[in-house]
């Protein structure tokens, strides 16, 4: 009878849970131990939970970014229209390509000189034809402020030093370990002039030569023993002779390796690396293209070997990848074969070198 008679009553249930949670609070309650955080995790701290994998980073013109599975894109043949890498507007374009594992460490250097770092697992991987993320969202970059060259740390890092390359033709070499530790908001990295920019960055042993490489076809090679090392703010020295022209690059000359320059326009040739002379630090450099109104300024330049594939970028999103050996040895002073076929409105944006892979049937 009682228990109907509680059952039935609203008022007689709520009383009783009332007398009971107290009671519980009574014997139980203590602090709340436990901690509410709306803060967003940005890393993975447990790396053995995350698959190594073998894909390609890319970065827009408007500093989108993306990752993708390294098989994404097959190799063509030289001369070909390429496929269709990202889908873009008249104002944004893929500007840098960059293979590596997801475990690498990627520094990515801007043009106000300035050092980030992520994790590759920490780059979203969108499809193909994906723009990407903003990298804004990654890294605490400035609005006026673009990512202009990204290199790979990997794991078992056995370079000595970093290599800076500038618009204005300096150089600066300062070493790895000072770019370890760096927090989202970014480090200085060089320090530049008001009128300079950072257009280069490579990872060296200490004992490479140095190329140095002008949009109207100058370029320089001497020995990377002429550089001491520098401070990570340091401003570093002059290393190419310039007038009326600016340098769109930096390479590493090796033994075995070609000097391959692409131009504006989708013209390209390799060259013997030997049949540059080599030039004092700070020299106007010697003759590596005849540039003419067919070919365009030079666009971009790369030191590497016959086993690796060549993928060229265009500015209206468009990414070709070709075999270097594919591509003809040249004279020093000649203007190229046509790698890529472009449209009058169209050009180059930039290229990169990725490893060779085997023609797959699709």
């Amino acid at each position: 009878t009682e228990l109907k008679s509680i059952l039935g009553s609203e008022e007689k249930v709520l009383n009783i849970i009332k007398e009971e949670m107290i009671e519980i609070k009574n014997k139980y309650g203590d602090d709340r131990r436990t901690k509410i955080d709306n803060t967003a995790i940005d890393y993975i701290e447990d790396e053995s939970l995350i698959p190594e994998e073998e894909v390609i980073v890319t970065i827009t013109n408007k500093n989108y970014i993306k990752r993708i599975p390294k098989d994404t894109y097959k190799t063509q043949n030289r001369g070909g229209v390429g496929i269709k890498g990202i889908t873009t507007n008249e104002e944004d374009f893929v500007e840098q390509l960059i293979p590596l594992n997801t475990h690498d460490f990627v520094l990515f250097f801007s043009n106000k000189g300035k050092v980030y770092r992520l994790k590759g697992y920490n780059i979203p991987e969108y499809s193909r034809t994906a723009k990407g993320l903003p990298l804004v969202n990654l890294l605490q970059i400035d609005k006026d402020e673009k990512i202009n060259t990204i290199i790979k740390i990997e794991k078992e890092n056995t370079y000595k030093c970093l290599l800076f390359g500038t618009k204005n033709g300096i150089v600066k070499k300062t070493d790895i370990e000072e770019y370890n530790n760096i927090r989202q908001s970014g480090k200085i990295a060089i320090t530049l002039k008001e009128d300079d920019e950072l257009v280069s960055v490579k990872k060296t042993t200490g004992d490479n030569e140095i190329l140095m490489c002008t949009s109207n076809g100058r370029m320089a090679r001497f020995n990377e023993d002429e550089i001491r090392t520098m401070g990570r703010t340091a401003s570093g020295v002059k290393g190419i002779n310039l007038s009326n022209d600016v340098c769109v690059g930096m390479e590493l000359s090796e033994p075995g390796k070609s000097l391959l320059v692409v131009t504006e326009k989708g013209f390209g040739k390799k060259t013997d690396i030997e049949e540059y002379r080599k030039t004092k630090r700070g020299s106007k450099g010697v003759k590596t293209l005849n540039i003419t109104e067919k070919n365009g300024k030079i666009i971009g330049f790369k030191s590497t070997t016959d086993d690796k594939d060549l993928m060229i970028i265009t500015n209206n999103g468009i990414i070709i990848r070709m075999e270097l050996e594919s591509i003809s040895k040249m004279g020093r002073v000649t203007q190229g074969v046509k790698l890529i076929n472009i449209k009058e409105d169209n050009s180059v944006a930039s290229i990169s070198i990725i490893e060779k892979e085997e023609l797959s049937e699709e």
